[in-house]
């Protein structure tokens, strides 16, 4: 096991989702300085949902025009993508324009559509170039992905975005008797370092995403440990990979008449089990992806902002600590 190409799995899953992990856990500092206010989390779902055309272009390009689409060159595109994006943000993240009679930020808005568009489509592209490698790199992969999340929740907490204190706000109703009343204002604390430099940050680890992927694909040491990318006579060993996919096939493919009743584990499913499994996957992703971040920030009002900071950034400890234990126990 080569220890670096561990590292390169891992620093390449750390570009799949930390643009758009470091977006939520910054929204505390952003929603006070945009018009669209805590609705914002609301909006940032659905684009997060309309960018899953994406990944829909790149499996259906796979379905019905095998072979046209350089899996390689999507990720490089990818990722290119999501660094200038992300770059972009920095610049004009607070930029606004009059949209039917009202201020929108359609900057941020369009932007974070990119982002989407590149995490969502990571999940089809990123695993398939994964797949080139030792299977045992894959753990590294998904603790890469983990640490997308909890990597700019630790930069946001020494940031300290969304720290709010109360202030008395006193105003003169009565110039005769001099009667006044007392209310509360929300005073936001600046943070240690702007938005904009955070933005600069979740680019930088894009690019360290984009290098990690091409030592991936040129390094020696790697290329050592991929027997599917080695050549005799300048010819892929085809035949290899070929034996190797009839041997993953079945555990991939839903079983035929041969084994209708088959048990969980055993290589080959019946499609009852299929739609079990695919119906919790879609249950678990609709919750974590959709539900629970559009309707966190309300849950969270009672409780304040640094309640909300706190819940949304180490909320993402759960996903790297879950893969570390995978690890070390696997199933």
């Amino acid at each position: 096991m080569s220890l670096l190409t561990h590292l390169l799995s891992c620093l390449f899953g750390l570009g799949s989702w930390v643009s758009i992990n470091g977006l939520w856990v910054e929204l505390p500092l952003l929603v006070p300085q945009i018009p669209e206010g805590w609705y914002l989390p609301s909006y940032l779902s659905v684009l997060i949902q309309m960018a899953n055309v994406g990944p829909l272009f790149v499996t259906l390009m796979h379905r019905f025009r095998p072979g046209v689409l350089n899996e390689v060159a999507v990720v490089y595109a990818v990722i290119a993508v999501g660094t200038v994006a992300s770059f972009l943000l920095g610049f004009f993240w607070k930029e606004t324009v009059v949209v039917g009679g009202a201020r929108r930020s359609v900057a941020l808005l369009v932007l974070t559509f990119f982002l989407a568009t590149v995490d969502c489509t990571s999940s089809v592209t990123f695993l398939p170039f994964m797949m080139r490698l030792q299977p045992r790199y894959l753990t590294s992969y998904f603790v890469g992905e983990g640490v997308s999340g909890l990597l700019p929740a630790v930069v946001a907490l020494i940031q300290g975005v969304g720290v709010v204190r109360c202030i008395n706000g006193t105003q003169l109703l009565n110039r005769t008797s001099n009667a006044t009343t007392f209310d509360l204002q929300a005073q936001y604390q600046p943070a240690n370092f702007s938005a904009e430099e955070f933005f600069f940050f979740l680019s930088a680890m894009m690019l360290v995403c984009l290098l990690a992927f091409l030592l991936l694909n040129h390094h020696p040491s790697v290329a050592r440990q991929n027997p599917s990318r080695s050549y005799t006579n300048g010819v892929k060993q085809e035949a290899q990979r070929g034996r190797k996919w009839a041997e993953q096939k079945p555990m991939m493919e839903p079983c035929g008449q041969r084994k209708p009743r088959s048990s969980f584990g055993s290589g080959s499913y019946s499609w009852l089990q299929v739609s079990y499994i695919l119906g919790l996957l879609a249950w678990a992703n609709a919750l974590t992806n959709v539900v629970l971040p559009s309707v966190q920030s309300y849950s969270c009002l009672p409780y304040g902002n640094n309640a909300y900071h706190l819940s949304a950034s180490l909320a993402a400890v759960s996903n790297p600590l879950a893969c570390f234990i995978a690890m070390f126990l696997p199933n």
